[in-house]
């Protein structure tokens, strides 16, 4: 289930094919002025996987059918999830 989306898109107007990530929502606990989510599940929580190629629509679907509440972060294909970027932008938080 999406609790978040997090559009990394420069390109915004692009939706048949970007690049997917998801995390924990939980995982965005420690950035400032965030909601507090609670931990989930450790059976059941996603630390991270991904989607390449896809389009919004079915990153949507696929990031709403997850049994822990993620986040969503989309980035223009070929960016985010073929890149240390993601990783770049995300250390903050932890």
């Amino acid at each position: 289930m999406i609790w978040n989306i997090v559009d990394r898109r420069t390109r915004v107007y692009r939706w048949k094919a970007v690049n997917a990530i998801i995390e924990a929502v939980e995982h965005d606990n420690s950035c400032s002025d965030a909601d507090q989510a609670p931990e989930a599940d450790v059976s059941i929580a996603v630390d991270y996987d991904q989607l390449e190629g896809v389009s919004v629509h079915q990153a949507v679907v696929w990031a709403s059918q997850q049994k822990c509440p993620v986040t969503l972060y989309l980035y223009d294909d070929g960016s985010g999830t073929t890149s240390d970027e993601h990783f770049e932008t995300a250390s903050n938080r932890f």
